[in-house]
């Protein structure tokens, strides 16, 4: 959908075919047949996602994002909170600094050497040089976070207790796991910008609040929505001298029914396994930027819907927790070192609009991260995990009654940034001069994420309209050409 607002705002003309019947890709979100709200996973919007918010902004969805309090709030088991309070008298980069230096979830030593590590770091430069820094955070992509961190003072008590968690928000891998230019990148804008660590949530459903309104903006625009359409293959042609160009799409329909559609352009905005299913085997043979996605993989993921009769976060009042007439509790993000989910929130307080109900309680949703354990498990034994795991969180919701429950798994969700692999992500422009790629694993500058997704359609659009020229001349030699053959 970023792409198609950008070849719209330029006068294009562009239809979308999407295999699900719902839009919004990995943020989208459905009804059950009883009107229950069902999401892919727990969305949240950091003040960085420029972006993003720009989309939002053209869209008027801007408008449904709820401002949190400017703090990230750990839940250790028993009901112990920590915090990283980032609220101050002043902005970047001191706001920072305040927050790690008075923070509750680690121990005084350990803050000491969380900030040795800090100091030491290309978030630092990106105070003074931003562009320099961020290229020094490029090239640490060959090393994970945890080897970055310990060898420079860093403990592996921070790692625990504080950046795994964080690292599972990010990533969904810990920091033994993911890329040290996964977290510096957060750092950085952390680091520079007071709004980059302020957190949003959408006011309900992303159906509803977020992809609903580019939807509106695409179709009021004279954009096309064809849904349940999935791409059955591409079609292509291979001239003497080697040059490919794509010819077709062939579609399937509701029914079976198959249906070839024709354009100028086309991108292939898709996830990792969508893209390796769709890209024809002789591509990845010939050139290597196709090949390099199959060096690439997604990694599984676990959210869990719980309702619950009464608050499960609010744990200073007990007869508050336990009346209906209104919402209580913690309405944040939420983050824990002690559980499979390493971050949740309460939809019914962050996202009242679709997710509060009457009469009924907490909507606890959380995301299992690393889901391979979880996979091979029943619906109903990863539910009676997750609610043993919340209440150990939060001893004083013991005694609350599990109402309702949805599971959603995602065999391959973000593009696992293990070390070494952001060399792998392929531009958006490729080898087939009028068949393009989007999605946030490939080539941008920031993580697999919303933002992501949405700077890499900005991408891909930006490398139809430079490449215009050349795809009207294609165009125009393939209405004469030979019918299309298949890949």
């Amino acid at each position: 959908m970023s792409t198609a607002a950008e070849l719209l705002d330029q006068g294009h003309e562009v239809d979308i075919y999407e295999a699900r019947p719902f839009i919004g890709g990995k943020v989208a979100s459905f009804q059950d047949k009883d009107g229950n709200h069902i999401e892919m996973g727990l969305h949240v919007f950091f003040g960085c996602y420029n972006n993003l918010f720009r989309l939002m902004n053209k869209s008027g969805a801007v408008n449904n994002l709820l401002r949190k309090e400017h703090t990230h709030v750990f839940i250790n088991k028993g009901g112990v909170t920590g915090e990283l309070d980032f609220r101050f008298i002043t902005g970047a980069p001191f706001h920072g600094l305040k927050a790690f230096f008075t923070t509750n979830q680690l121990s005084p030593v350990d803050k000491a050497f969380n900030a040795l590590a800090l100091a030491t770091s290309p978030v630092v430069r990106a105070l003074v040089d931003p562009e320099g820094a961020f290229q020094d955070i490029r090239d640490l992509d060959k090393v994970s976070f945890s080897e970055w961190f310990t060898s420079h003072g860093g403990t592996r008590e921070s790692i625990k207790r504080m950046w795994d968690p964080v690292a599972y928000a990010l990533g969904f891998i810990d920091c033994d796991n993911i890329s040290a230019r996964c977290m510096l990148t957060i750092f950085a804008f952390f680091a520079t910008k007071t709004e980059a660590s302020v957190l949003r949530m959408l006011c309900g459903s992303p159906d509803r609040f977020l992809a609903g309104p580019i939807a509106k903006y695409i179709t009021d625009r004279g954009g096309r929505f064809h849904v349940r359409q999935p791409c059955q293959e591409v079609l292509y042609s291979t001239a003497a001298d080697g040059s490919t160009v794509v010819t077709g799409l062939r579609m399937k329909q509701a029914g079976g029914k198959e249906q070839i559609v024709t354009a100028d352009a086309y991108v292939a905005a898709l996830d990792v396994p969508g893209a390796k299913r769709l890209v024809p085997g002789e591509w990845r043979e010939r050139w290597a930027q196709f090949a390099d996605i199959y060096q690439l993989e997604g990694v599984p993921v676990i959210t869990v819907q719980l309702r619950y009769d009464g608050w499960v976060t609010e744990m200073n009042d007990i007869e508050l927790s336990r009346q209906l007439a209104r919402a209580a509790g913690l309405d944040n993000l939420l983050y824990s070192p002690d559980a499979d989910f390493s971050c949740f929130a309460d939809l019914a307080l962050t996202s009242p609009d679709d997710y509060y109900k009457e009469g009924q309680g907490s909507l606890m949703q959380v995301v299992i991260t690393p889901a391979d354990p979880y996979m091979p498990l029943t619906n109903e034994a990863i539910v009676a995990k997750m609610n043993d795991q919340v209440m150990d969180l939060f001893p004083s919701a013991r005694g609350l009654n599990l109402l309702w429950h949805s599971v959603v798994k995602i065999n391959q969700s973000l593009y696992r940034e293990a070390p070494g692999l952001d060399q792998f992500r392929p531009d958006q422009q490729t080898p087939v001069p009028n068949f393009f790629l989007a999605g946030s694993y490939t080539k941008q500058d920031y993580i697999d994420s919303m933002e992501g997704a949405t700077l890499s359609g900005r991408r891909a659009a930006a490398r139809i309209c430079e490449a215009g020229e050349a795809i009207s001349r294609l165009s125009a030699a393939q209405r004469q050409a030979a019918p299309a053959t298949a890949a």
